[in-house]
């Protein structure tokens, strides 16, 4: 018996609709990697940010005295925060400084990169990852008082040497900034060593 006209006309149109809804299927298959879920239980993990580009003075308030300023032509390399200690020893009867003794993290600014450091008698700062070494000249030091009552003054350093081709192969100049803490006791002394707890920012400038 002849279909008729009305169920030949219903029946191409369900089987348009099912190649369709195939089709589709095929362009979905393709543009979602396998392993996706679309019940949202199994997706693939995002992939870890990158470390962002430093701001100028990493977190901190950026307002650094224009006495610590480089000379023109020097840009910033990098900015680190540090953790440590000061530690003086008595010499005639008075606190003196014997070295500083701090552990510092943060970023390189081109390329963006994590870094840490370690920041000793110098004073100087190496890398714990490529062993690069830079020594601050302790002669000609420009000093500024902290924002924060009873800390240690902000200081503008000149590099004297640097040692490597890693983080400090090209520092120019250092600014300690944002300082908290690590002033030596007050009043006279009569022998030994004391240590006190400070922090900063340290920002490493290099030739433009």
């Amino acid at each position: 018996m002849a279909q008729r006209p009305s169920a030949v006309r219903s029946f191409a149109h369900r089987r348009t609709r099912v190649a369709a809804a195939f089709g589709a299927l095929a362009v979905v298959s393709v543009a979602v990697p396998a392993g996706v879920s679309f019940a949202g239980t199994d997706r693939v993990p995002a992939a870890a940010p990158a470390p962002a580009a430093p701001s100028d003075g990493y977190g901190v308030d950026p307002r650094v005295p224009d006495e610590l300023a480089p000379p023109p032509g020097h840009v910033l390399h990098a900015v680190l925060k540090a953790r440590g200690v000061q530690v003086y020893e008595c010499r005639s009867g008075a606190w003196a400084l014997l070295e500083p003794a701090a552990s510092l993290t943060g970023v390189t600014v081109r390329p963006v990169k994590r870094v840490s450091v370690l920041h000793f008698r110098g004073p100087s700062w190496q890398s714990d990852q490529d062993g690069s070494l830079l020594e601050g000249d302790p002669q000609g030091v420009v000093r500024v008082a902290s924002e924060h009552p009873g800390s240690i003054q902000q200081l503008r350093i000149r590099a004297k040497t640097t040692r490597g081709t890693g983080t400090f192969a090209k520092v120019t100049w250092i600014q300690r900034i944002d300082t908290v803490g690590g002033l030596a006791p007050a009043g006279p002394c009569t022998g030994g060593t004391v240590s006190a707890p400070y922090r900063a920012v340290y920002r490493f400038f290099v030739a433009a």
